[in-house]
């Protein structure tokens, strides 16, 4: 009989932390109303990946990129369609790597000041944000915040570019491994890396952004 209760008694631990760690992954009675995504499949939480410890970072491959080609892409758009980056020659490109839908609001925020200043987003200049993020669950981040519409999103989901661009250890990142953090990479006209930003601090960057951009026009 003390054997049975024990066990019981584990049983609903164990349940009740799932089920806090679901509500609190899933947002549910999130005072701030902030949306909260990744690693919540439904009603399962997936927590192996919490109890891992980040690897180190490492921004060897990042760097690397500086004033060479920047790896080509083909992406699928949230809108619809997929934008490739050998397409977008004889532009300038801006490419904000975000953490996406569960970074609310620093990552949201860059986003939508990038969509909003015309110097980015103009006949010699392109803006696009990259997240790893599902559609659904980057719908419901615009769900919450309309003005992430205007946004070019790049839904990187199977996380190779990525992981190409070196963007997954950087410290920006704060679930290194699994989502990129606040990062930026400007490639010129020519398809060359000009420019690289890993920015931990998450503030919005349109000014440095402009800067550079008018070195290199």
């Amino acid at each position: 009989m003390r054997k049975t209760l024990i066990a019981v008694a584990i049983i609903l631990a164990t349940g009740g932390s799932f089920f806090a760690a679901g509500t609190l992954l899933g947002g549910k009675g999130n005072k701030n109303n902030s949306y909260v995504g990744s690693n919540v499949q439904g009603d399962v939480v997936q927590t192996d990946d919490h109890h891992k410890p980040p690897p180190p970072a490492d921004d060897t491959v990042f760097k690397s990129l500086l004033d060479k080609s920047a790896p080509e892409f083909t992406l699928e758009a949230y809108e619809g369609g997929k934008i490739s980056l050998k397409d977008l020659k004889g532009k300038n490109v801006v490419i904000f790597f975000t953490e996406g839908a569960m970074c609310y609001p620093s990552c949201w925020d860059q986003m939508v000041a990038m969509a909003k200043e015309p110097r980015l987003n103009d006949d010699k200049t392109v803006s696009l944000s990259i997240a790893v993020d599902p559609k659904n669950d980057w719908a419901q981040a615009v769900k919450q915040m309309p003005e992430l519409g205007s946004s070019t999103v790049l839904l990187d989901v199977d996380k190779k570019v990525t992981s190409t661009y070196g963007v997954l250890t950087l410290n920006s990142s704060m679930h290194r491994g699994q989502f990129p953090g606040h990062t930026y990479i400007i490639v010129d006209k020519d398809g060359v890396v000009r420019f690289l930003l890993d920015d931990a601090d998450m503030r919005i960057r349109n000014k440095e952004l402009l800067k550079e951009l008018d070195k290199i026009s």
